[in-house]
């Protein structure tokens, strides 16, 4: 539920806690306890604290109370279980029906994330108070903070391509993504999130294309198994009407790097799919892209190279079998 400490989100020390339930100015509110049926299979064993407070919140719930007090029952129960969807929605219910300064609120969903950045609702609920302030001034800086302490974090960057679109943020991006290829090649999402960019931002105009074949090139000198580089770099090639087969950098790198030795999965793979997608006459037979060296490469990748996915590089060999049959 949470990888943060009493302490940290409740501001005060375990014993200085109080049950709702010896709380005076909680007096007039009967607690609704948790109906689980006559004879529950797997009771839950909560905690008198956890209970405690979801009774009361019940009762608030049942009861339709917007006020002070319930909304500061809602931070307990969110710090008791933050996952909650239904203390979550009451609390943007009252938020609103309290006119709250919404700045605030920002603050403190900051805090929450912080100690549970890999929880949806928390990530829903700074999504609604965003659009309700019409203001996504912070949420770049924001989900960078978070995305330092995990770069691969779903919810940040999911939040982060939607402030990017709804907001029109996209001038800085490609240099912040650049900025973490340079610390990790091989982060994924930062490749992934080069691709949001380019994608909303052009149509893949041949400029642009050749842009990015010289930037995943580039990467993928550096490291030459680097699947992420490589994925990208098809996937821009798949924007174009040529695809991977008339491009003649990648084949000239492919070309290079297959006589320098390297035999790296997403190599030959590459080098397999620009066979497949050449017509039949096209490659001479000396050339790497000809039908019967991709046969013996799908060959080494199932027993070799990639022997986990032996089946899929035998139904690929099979294939180009299929193809040759043609000639």
């Amino acid at each position: 539920m949470s990888d943060s400490s009493d302490e940290e989100l409740t501001g005060g020390e375990e014993e200085k806690w109080v049950l709702y339930k010896d709380r005076e100015e909680w007096n007039d509110v009967t607690p609704l306890s948790q109906d689980d049926g006559p004879n529950p299979i797997v009771a839950i064993a909560y905690s008198e604290k956890f209970k405690d407070s979801y009774d009361y919140f019940r009762a608030i719930l049942k009861s339709g109370e917007k006020s002070e007090r319930a909304l500061g029952l809602t931070e307990d129960c969110i710090w008791l279980n933050p996952a909650n969807y239904t203390v979550w929605q009451y609390r943007r219910e009252i938020l609103k029906a309290l006119g709250k300064d919404l700045k605030e609120e920002l603050k403190y969903i900051n805090k929450i994330i912080e100690h549970n950045s890999k929880n949806y609702q928390v990530w829903y609920h700074r999504k609604v108070i965003v659009e309700w302030l019409k203001n996504a001034s912070e949420e770049l800086q924001f989900t960078e903070f978070i995305l330092k302490k995990d770069a691969k974090n779903y919810h940040a960057w999911q939040h982060r391509q939607w402030c990017i679109k709804t907001f029109n943020l996209y001038e800085k991006e490609l240099k912040y993504v650049e900025e973490l290829l340079t610390e990790d090649v091989r982060n994924n999402s930062a490749w992934n999130q080069r691709f949001f960019v380019i994608s909303n931002t052009t149509k893949f105009e041949p400029n642009v294309i050749d842009k990015e074949v010289d930037f995943a090139l580039k990467k993928i000198s550096l490291v030459k198994a680097n699947e992420s580089a490589w994925n990208y770099l098809r996937g821009v090639l798949m924007q174009q009407s040529g695809g991977l087969v008339h491009n003649d950098k990648v084949r000239k790198k492919c070309v290079e790097l297959y006589e320098e030795g390297y035999r790296t999965n997403h190599l030959l793979a590459c080098i397999i799919d620009i066979s497949m997608e050449s017509p039949v006459n096209d490659e001479l037979p000396e050339s790497i892209f000809h039908i019967n060296n991709a046969l013996k490469l799908c060959k080494e990748l199932s027993e070799k190279h990639d022997k986990i996915r032996k089946r899929y590089w035998n139904f690929i060999g099979n294939q180009l079998l299929q193809k040759l049959e043609t000639l």
